[in-house]
């Protein structure tokens, strides 16, 4: 028997309940996809030798060269370095706190919808499992018992309570893992952030005249 009608009967046993579920799988499946790709090119985007070429130049005292050092970056610790520094006149530490923002931001997309689903799935299962049930119930209480109809309730009732937590798992593990690379990311913007802070008050970044170069 091909996939295809495995998965209809599959759907059809499960009752109508089946199809939120099939639709909140749908959407599951997207934005696991997205996110997936999201991380994969934000991993290619990382630089390190650029972000120590960066620290060197501020540790150094040169400011423009870390600028230069740190424009058009791919890498989010060094564009935030870079929004810092060009806007070092009117508050460095307000600008790198609002590009770790954005930054967070992108990368904490989607997880609210990911825990919804997490919840969502299983209820949904759990409202097939009672309208399952109670049509079980119903054939029983009728003038001829249907064993057959008995039967696919329990089934119905079975197929959606898989179905919902499969989805709440297969969703789960995923978005504790994008959790902790967010968290992993976090780290890496704070502390990137209060080295730039300590490097600027001993290098008197803060305090550059509006006559030096951008």
């Amino acid at each position: 028997m091909p996939l295809a009608n495995i998965v209809i009967e599959f759907i059809h046993k499960g009752g109508p309940i089946m199809y939120p579920i099939l639709v909140v799988s749908a959407f599951a499946l997207c934005v696991l996809v997205e996110r997936i790709f999201w991380w994969l090119r934000l991993a290619s985007k990382r630089d390190s030798k650029q972000l120590d070429r960066v620290y060197e130049s501020l540790e150094a005292g040169d400011l423009a060269k870390a600028i230069a050092e740190s424009q058009n970056a791919s890498d989010p610790v060094v564009r935030m370095i870079h929004h810092g520094l060009h806007h070092r006149r009117s508050s460095m530490q307000g600008a790198l706190e609002v590009a770790a923002g954005q930054e967070l931001q992108g990368a904490g997309r989607f997880l609210g919808a990911m825990d919804t689903i997490v919840t969502l799935a299983p209820l949904l299962g759990l409202l097939g499992t009672v309208t399952g049930i109670m049509g079980s119930f119903t054939s029983i209480g009728g003038s001829e018992l249907a064993v057959e109809k008995v039967t696919g309730g329990i089934g119905e009732a079975l197929i959606a309570t898989a179905a919902g937590l499969g989805i709440a798992i297969g969703t789960l593990v995923p978005m504790n893992y994008f959790h902790s690379r967010l968290a992993a990311l976090k780290f890496d913007l704070e502390a990137a952030a209060n080295n730039v802070l300590i490097l600027a008050a001993q290098h008197g970044f803060d305090k550059v005249s509006s006559k030096s170069g951008n």
